[in-house]
């Protein structure tokens, strides 16, 4: 601890006597301070001990002390030591009188003790203070680095917390809890996902403090990581300010799980060139070599039904997008327990992961709430490109090139309509209509129906009324004049007029399947 006024008054060598201020004598003491001004608060900067001899001072006027003693209070001086036998012999009524009404604490400093004594005797116990916290620092750094090797995170975080006497929790990429100590933290830590969240959107390193004197406990929170987006926080829970032996050990666990987190980014690039080389061998047909290549890393992945995805970004902004989808995922899945396949492709990621599983859960929300973020409407139109996200049905290491395939579809339905994520059963659930939408679907019907419209304008027939209840009959004459109410020689003759203007023919069933796919898309308008 550092010296207070009681430690100074104990010390039997400085025979200090106190006149005022009992109550008020275990306040630290930065400094112990001489001057004789007859105003020294413009060189105060709180804390000290101010030593005097009321050289040029009016000790005994009541009204000018109690103005003095008021300014050295309102600067935060600590206390205040007189020295009698110079020029007082005794301490003077009306300062002793101030003091007490302040309660700024008067230690009567006799002749025989130097003010050069108190100032060293302040010093020295500053310096022992000081060499204690180092010490102490030193401990807890040797206590945290064995517990790292030992025991990992955890241990770190157990270490950490009883060094602090409070509480310690380590955060995920996604901002997750992964471990606290003790465990009843984890509970606390996991309120403070967001202020983490907003926290991870600043350069590392980077630091906060929440909460304090009216609420259940002070948090610091730290993000860990070298890259420009931390990639885990660590969170301190204490019932006060860190003293100088907690802040050494608050560092040292920081340095830990830092280390920790890059080596584990290491290990997590290595792992990722086993997935590509996985992955690569699926899409090639070889799910015997893929498998002999995943072994325990990714074999149980391939010896469940799994899901194909590809999530792609069209602007600069986007590739931040894809790292965090692929953050989300893996901590998704890690948390769950499950194998994740996840591999960058330049402005493209692939992600396969178990069906129904945790990651393919947390990538559909991911995604969802991106398009729920786009759709405000405050946030304009600027995003619409950034992401886009495609999911395969569930398929198995024999099918994974169909599967691919499949999420790539889904992805660019999902662009071609303004969305974030588009799932493939959706696709094959629904109805091709909606697929006609597309600008360049309605360029080809407009442009191939054109010269029949152009026809009709001229009011010498009905050729697209005729063609749609012709081609809706299946080209059963008298059903499709009867729907028409016209004999089946005029419908007869209205189709071959369609043949000569378009210079197509009607057996042919493509001809046909593209007229009606036409029809359809410029009925939709």
């Amino acid at each position: 601890m550092p010296p207070t006024l009681a430690s100074l008054v104990n010390h039997s060598a400085l025979k200090l006597t106190v006149r005022a201020g009992e109550d008020h004598l275990d306040v630290p003491v930065r400094w112990a301070h001489v001057s004789e001004l007859a105003d020294p608060v413009p060189y105060m900067e709180g804390g000290e001990l101010l030593l005097i001899t009321a050289l040029k001072l009016d000790a005994e006027d009541r009204e000018a002390m109690r103005r003095y003693v008021r300014r050295l209070v309102g600067a935060g001086v600590v206390g205040l030591g007189f020295a009698v036998g110079v020029n007082y012999d005794e301490t003077p009524e009306p300062l002793v009188e101030a003091c007490a009404q302040e309660g700024l604490p008067l230690l009567e400093v006799p002749r025989r003790t130097p003010f050069l004594a108190i100032s060293k005797a302040v010093s020295a116990a500053i310096a022992a203070d000081q060499y204690r916290a180092v010490t102490a620092g030193f401990a807890a750094q040797r206590e945290l680095t064995k517990q790292a090797l030992g025991a990992g995170p955890e241990g770190v975080l157990g270490a950490l917390a009883a060094q602090v006497d409070g509480w310690a929790a380590l955060y995920d990429a996604s901002g997750a809890v992964v471990a606290a100590a003790p465990e009843w933290a984890g509970r606390r830590a996991a309120r403070l996902t967001a202020e983490v969240e907003r926290l991870r959107e600043r350069p590392a390193p980077a630091s906060c403090v929440v909460g304090g004197p009216d609420h259940e406990d002070r948090v610091e929170l730290h993000s860990l990581g070298t890259g420009r987006r931390p990639r885990a926080a660590l969170a301190v829970g204490t019932a006060a300010a860190l003293g100088t032996a907690e802040r050494y050990a608050v560092h040292s666990a920081i340095a830990l799980l830092t280390l920790t987190t890059e080596r584990s980014r290491s290990l997590h690039a290595a792992e990722q060139r086993v997935g590509t080389a996985v992955l690569r061998m699926l899409l090639a047909g070889e799910p015997d070599h893929a498998r002999a290549v995943a072994g325990d890393l990714y074999g149980a992945l391939l010896d469940a039904p799994f899901r194909m995805i590809v999530a792609e970004s069209a602007s600069g902004p986007a590739g931040e997008h894809l790292g965090e989808l692929a953050e989300t995922v893996e901590s998704a899945a890690a948390r769950a327990g499950e194998a994740v396949l996840v591999v960058p492709e330049g402005e493209r990621l692939v992600v396969l992961a178990a069906d129904e599983g945790a990651a393919v859960a947390a990538c559909t929300a991911y995604a969802v709430a991106r398009e729920t973020e786009r759709a405000r409407p405050e946030q304009g139109r600027a995003d619409e490109d950034d992401l886009v996200v495609g999911l395969s049905a569930p398929t198995g290491p024999t099918a994974a090139s169909a599967a691919y395939k499949q999420a790539e579809q889904a992805l660019s339905v999902a662009r071609r309509r303004g969305r974030v994520f588009v799932e493939h059963e959706q696709l094959a659930a629904g109805s091709v209509l909606p697929l006609l939408a597309d600008d360049a679907v309605k360029a080809f019907a407009d442009g191939l129906l054109r010269a029949l419209h152009e026809h009709d304008a001229t009011g010498r027939g009905d050729l697209v009324a005729s063609l749609r209840a012709w081609l809706s009959r299946h080209g059963q004459w008298d059903a499709a004049a009867a729907d028409l109410g016209v004999h089946r020689h005029t419908l007869r003759y209205r189709m071959r007029r369609v043949e000569e203007i378009l210079g197509r023919s009607l057996d042919d069933p493509d001809v046909r399947m593209e007229l009606w796919l036409a029809l359809k898309a410029t009925a939709a308008e």
